[in-house]
């Protein structure tokens, strides 16, 4: 048993230790690629009038009370030819902001605007499903999508549709922005992980020509490439990362904008932010189960494309192996104690280890990307912690959402709720925070006095190796499980 126990860990680290090979090699494709000067694409000559191309603007939006004019607002004051733009408000809204927004839309149009309302009495196929009804009846050549919490600026699709001059992209991604990124602890952490996606792995994906993914907003499709691809689908929580694949499994090449920042607002909630990451991480279960087998037999595609698109579908999964870690963690440290004789072993364990340093280098160079001469080390460091702690903490949620992913249990897509929390006037925020009590807060807060146990651990048998990751599993589900049982903001 107890042998069993360490192969086990060794196992579950030596996942943990590829998957960082395959960021490092991310983070090698992004130095190159900030070191080459990027030869001049093929672009539409906005002077011209007739090159300028008729776009769609679709708005999916769901009981946003408090944003929903915000965007269509912002929506409207684009820069662009009105003869050449139309925008649809895709309301699936099933409260009173539904007349509401129909309002604003009837306001833009006495304005001479093209924006049309679109409200379906059912939400089939969720926001898959407003997608594609709006779809069938859009004019335009492109389609650009915004949720409701983005404020693209005024000049976004002078920055983005010129690239579909070339007939071989179908989607331009920009990067997001973070509109109230110090609003509180959790919204920092969200804005530094999401700022490690969009700098590091977008980059480093894109620039080593592996599968990227649209990210559900901020970005357009070329009509033409989303009827090939099969159409928008319900079947997974994630259907930008399901449709990016089916693309470009058929061909189509993205193009990934990092220097176009669309600014968006976080998260401000812990119940907001577990049900975020619930649908993102089930989401990519199952299109790990629904995508990666058609593409691993591709002959065309390359070992290299394969293995990034296995860790690009499966990075969710990592919650699991991390909280079957931190289980074993205890477990280990009094093997260790009884059994010197199998030193070797944790020789191995620590030198998978250094998947750790490892992450901190790649996080850093996305970090001094962002803050440039801003950029604090001991900042880093603490945002560095802060954010692997949290992220720790919610491996119960997550795991969850992994195993129903992985089993094909189906659940709704639940909304994440936006409070428009950069306006200074105060926001009754837990009146839409509606996370029902569950098995996994008691979890979480059990695991709490678990891991004071394994800290009490390192001192009773004088051993601290794994201090560091009690201490910061203790921070994690602490913060988690006082965040989800006592606070509401």
């Amino acid at each position: 048993m107890h042998l069993a126990i360490l192969i086990t860990y060794i196992f579950l680290l030596l996942i943990i230790f590829c998957y960082s090979l395959v960021q490092l090699n991310l983070l090698y494709n992004y130095v190159k690629w900030n070191k080459l000067k990027s030869a001049s694409p093929q672009l539409f000559n906005f002077e011209n009038l007739d090159e300028i191309p008729l776009v769609s603007i679709q708005l999916p939006i769901y009981n946003e009370k408090y944003v929903a004019k915000r965007l269509i607002q912002q929506i409207c004051k684009l820069e662009y030819p009105t003869e050449k733009l139309e925008i649809q408000v895709l309301d699936d809204s099933t409260d009173a902001s539904a007349e509401v927004n129909r309002s604003y839309v009837e306001a833009f149009q006495q304005k001479g605007i093209d924006i049309s309302y679109i409200h379906r009495e059912n939400r089939n196929g969720f926001k898959a499903g407003a997608l594609k009804e709006g779809l069938a009846a859009a004019k335009g050549e492109f389609i650009a999508i915004f949720d409701a919490d983005f404020l693209p600026k005024k000049d976004w699709l002078h920055k983005t549709i010129p690239y579909f001059k070339d007939e071989k992209i179908g989607v331009v991604q920009t990067r997001w922005g973070h509109l109230n990124k110090e609003h509180s602890l959790i919204t920092k952490v969200q804005a530094f992980a999401l700022d490690f996606h969009f700098v590091l792995e977008q980059v480093g994906r894109s620039f080593g020509n592996h599968f990227i993914n649209f990210n559900g907003t901020a970005g357009v499709w070329r009509k033409s490439c989303i009827l090939d691809a099969g159409n928008w689908q319900g079947d997974t929580l994630t259907e930008d990362l399901d449709l990016s694949y089916r693309a470009q499994l058929k061909g189509w090449k993205f193009k990934y904008l990092l220097d176009v920042e669309t600014p968006a607002e976080l998260p401000i909630v812990i119940s907001a932010a577990r049900s975020q990451q619930f649908r993102w991480n089930k989401g990519a279960a199952e299109n790990f189960q629904k995508n990666y087998f058609t593409l691993v037999n591709q002959p065309h595609l390359n070992w290299s494309n394969k293995i990034h698109a296995f860790f690009h579908l499966l990075n969710s999964s990592l919650f699991a192996v991390v909280l079957a870690l931190a289980i074993l963690s205890i477990p280990v440290l009094y093997i260790k104690d009884q059994f010197p004789e199998w030193d070797w072993l944790f020789y191995i364990m620590a030198f998978l280890g250094l998947s750790t340093f490892i992450f901190i280098i790649a996080y850093g160079f996305t970090y001094r990307k962002m803050e440039g001469k801003k950029a604090s080390f001991w900042k880093f460091i603490g945002l560095f912690l802060s954010f692997f702690s949290i992220a720790m903490g919610m491996s119960v949620n997550n795991t969850k959402a992994v195993l129903e992913g992985h089993l094909g249990k189906k659940s709704s897509f639940v909304r994440t709720p936006k409070f428009n929390s950069v306006q200074k006037k105060k926001i009754n925020a837990k009146a839409f925070s509606k996370a029902s009590f569950s098995w996994e807060y008691i979890l979480e807060f059990l695991l709490v006095f678990y891991f004071i146990f394994g800290i009490y651990s390192a001192f009773k048998l004088n051993d601290f190796g794994l201090l560091p990751f009690h201490l910061m599993l203790l921070f994690g589900f602490g913060f988690i499980s006082y965040k989800s049982l006592f606070s509401k903001s």
